[in-house]
């Protein structure tokens, strides 16, 4: 039996990823999959609050804003913020996909430190697809859109049906993620996937 290929760069073959008719429009504001999510729900008070927005193609914008709880030496982003920042950023392409997808391996470079209160821009791509494989890429910039690049990830993500969530969650906060209108209205929107 071979070994799983779980590189987070497309093989050979891949596909190029294909925008969903009904996704969200370039420039919209995508919001948060679910008010308690870390990366980009509001409901967490130490949480990144990352806003994401719909690109061209494949493609989303972030922002996020590093806060003093985020440190981890002083006066400097904690690596795993970082990377929490950058996995949230590659797990929004896949509202342009119209699919649900959990992070399967994320490997990510540190190339400069980031300071407290910097605003960390990232950008983020599908760069392939095979079967139920999602491949992306991702950069955060210090400064603006086109400042240096302080981190970047290459990421694989892996389809899966929202009985996924159901099965390995909690039930107390799937049953209160089930009864907020908003939330149910999201996950029937990935629910028919063409």
């Amino acid at each position: 039996m071979s070994p799983r290929n779980t590189s987070p760069r497309p093989p050979e073959g891949a596909v190029a990823p294909v925008r969903h008719p009904e996704a969200p429009a370039p420039g919209e504001l995508l919001g948060p999959h679910y008010d308690e999510c870390f990366g980009c729900g509001g409901g967490q008070e130490h949480g990144l609050h990352l806003a994401a927005r719909a690109g061209e193609g494949v493609t989303v914008t972030a922002e996020f804003t590093v806060r003093k709880a985020h440190q981890g030496a002083p006066g400097l982003a904690h690596g795993g913020v970082l990377a929490t920042a950058l996995d949230e950023t590659l797990g929004s392409l896949n509202w342009l996909l119209r699919t649900i997808a959990v992070t399967g391996r994320l490997e990510t470079d540190y190339l400069l430190p980031v300071p407290v209160d910097t605003v960390l821009h990232l950008d983020a791509q599908v760069t392939g697809v095979v079967g139920r494989k999602i491949y992306s890429t991702a950069t955060g910039r210090i400064g603006g859109p086109d400042g240096p690049v302080a981190v970047r990830a290459d990421a694989l993500f892996i389809e899966v049906k929202v009985d996924h969530f159901i099965e390995h969650g909690r039930p107390e906060e799937i049953q209160a993620a089930m009864a907020d209108p908003d939330q149910l209205r999201r996950v029937r929107a990935f629910e028919v996937n063409p």
